[in-house]
Parts: structure tokens; sequence; C-alpha cells
């Protein structure tokens, strides 16, 4: 069994730590200070995919995505594709949105795609720092995955990690998020789409390690205040999930992937919905 860090990395899946548990809501912090993709979730007549409506179905259909994206066949990655383009050819702008937006915009699903990029540098880097070239320029190359999974064309993806950074950096000046979408994510970072029990019991503490996990940017969009004394003790979180990752075997992480592939194959031999 392998524990910590690999020690070579070639794909994003190679960098799944126990942060992963922890990040997922400021990824998506992040992807929505996009407009057009902050107004399309919130806006989405997709109740099926709505996490205040069915969070845990849209926690399962977010790790199949994932798992497709990252170690899946090509027929999966076709699969889940089409299962996504299904439900986004619903979700478009009305005339009394805010911003224009369809789902199949390609450059809004790069945004997410980029996103998701960072969601597994991230856990990598707050934890241990950042990859060697070598194995930063392999994981990036495989990360093409995550957009064209969707609808992002092969060439649209950045060729090298320089243009990459390039483009974060304009997407940046593109970004805002606004009440409505502000009050969404903060439930979201808050765990509000929980039963009280659970709300209360891990809502305040992720709503703590998501504005950690945060860019400074991303923070001032949200308006979520970061102390001196709030960075000690989230470092002392960063030590503690450094340490889970030294006794939990990376396979159990990999595992859930796996289950996620398991589940996804048997709902299409048996007929059932996949997204």
């Amino acid at each position: 069994m392998r524990f910590g860090p690999p020690r070579r990395a070639t794909r994003v899946v190679d960098l799944i730590n126990p942060a992963a548990a922890l990040l997922p809501a400021a990824n998506v912090i992040m992807q929505l200070a996009s407009p057009g993709v902050g107004y399309g979730v919130l806006e989405s007549p997709v109740d099926s995919g709505n996490v205040y409506k069915h969070p845990f179905k849209r926690a399962r259909t977010t790790g199949t995505y994932l798992a497709v994206a990252t170690m899946g066949t090509d027929s999966d990655r076709k699969l889940i594709r089409d299962e996504v383009d299904r439900v986004h050819a619903l979700v478009r702008s009305t005339a009394s949105s805010p911003v224009s937006y369809t789902a199949f915009d390609p450059k809004l699903q790069l945004w997410v795609a980029a996103c998701l990029y960072r969601y597994y540098t991230d856990q990598h880097e707050f934890l241990y720092g950042p990859l060697d070239d070598e194995a930063a320029d392999a994981v990036y190359q495989d990360a093409r995955k995550l957009g064209t999974t969707l609808q992002v064309r092969a060439e649209m993806w950045p060729p090298d990690r320089v243009a990459f950074d390039e483009y974060w950096k304009r997407s940046l000046d593109e970004l805002r998020i606004d009440e409505p979408v502000r009050e969404h994510l903060h439930g979201v970072a808050s765990m509000a789409f929980l039963p009280a029990p659970l709300r209360l019991l891990a809502g305040r503490f992720n709503l703590f390690a998501t504005t950690g996990f945060l860019p400074q940017e991303f923070r001032e969009h949200m308006k979520l205040n970061w102390t001196g004394a709030q960075q000690r003790r989230f470092e002392m979180l960063l030590t503690a999930l450094r340490i889970a990752d030294r006794v939990i075997p990376r396979e159990a992480w990999l595992f859930g992937y796996r289950l996620y592939l398991w589940d996804m194959r048997a709902r299409k031999r048996l007929g059932r919905r996949i997204v």
C-alpha cells in the first residue's frame, strides 16, 4: 500500500489526498464566480441537480463526473458527456436573467474545467507545495480531459502551464459574485442543505475550511473575512491533513472513484438514469 504524496505524479488523480474532502465548496465558489456559471446554477430548472433539494444525488453526479474524467475509459467519457449534455440542454438564460448564458457554452465550461484542475493541484500544494516541473507538466496535460469530457475542444485548453496561468489571470478580471449567487454559495459552504443535526455539526467548520482554501480574491468576492488567528488555525488543520495522508492509504481515496465508475456502469446496464 502507498501512503503520503505520490513519488511521481503523472495524472490529476494522483494528487488526491485528504484535502479532497474539504476543498469542494471552495472550488464550487471559484466556478460560480463566473457570472454565466453562477446564474446558470442558480436559475437551473433541473431540480435533480439542485444541491439544496438533492444534496446526495448532486454529490454523486459530481463525483461520477470527476471519476470518469480522471480514471474512466473513452467510452465512459462519451457516456457521461452525453448524459450531462442532456441535462445542460435545459439550462439557458431567460429574458429575466441578469446575464446571458447557456450551459453548452464551451468558454464557461473551460472555466469550470480550469477550476477543477485547480481542485486537484490545490490539494497537493496546500499540503506539500508545488510539484516539480516534470510532474506538473504531465499532470497539466492529463487535466485536459476535465474539459474535453464536457464540450471543451482539445485545442481550447491552454497549451502549457504558462499559457494556463495567463488565461487564469485574464479570467479573474471577468469574475463577480452578485448577492443572490453569494447567498447560494454561502449556504453551500456552511452546508445549509443538510439536515439540522449534520448542519450544526459540520457547517461552521466547513465554512472555516472553505474560507481557508479560497484564494484571497475569491474571499473578497464572497465578502469573507480572514484573520491571522484564523490562518494559524488553518495551518493546524493542514498539519492534521498531512498526518492523515501518512496513515490513510492512497487506495482508500481511489476506491471512492472506482465505486463511482462501478455505479455508473451498473446504471447503464440496468437502464437507469446516470445524471
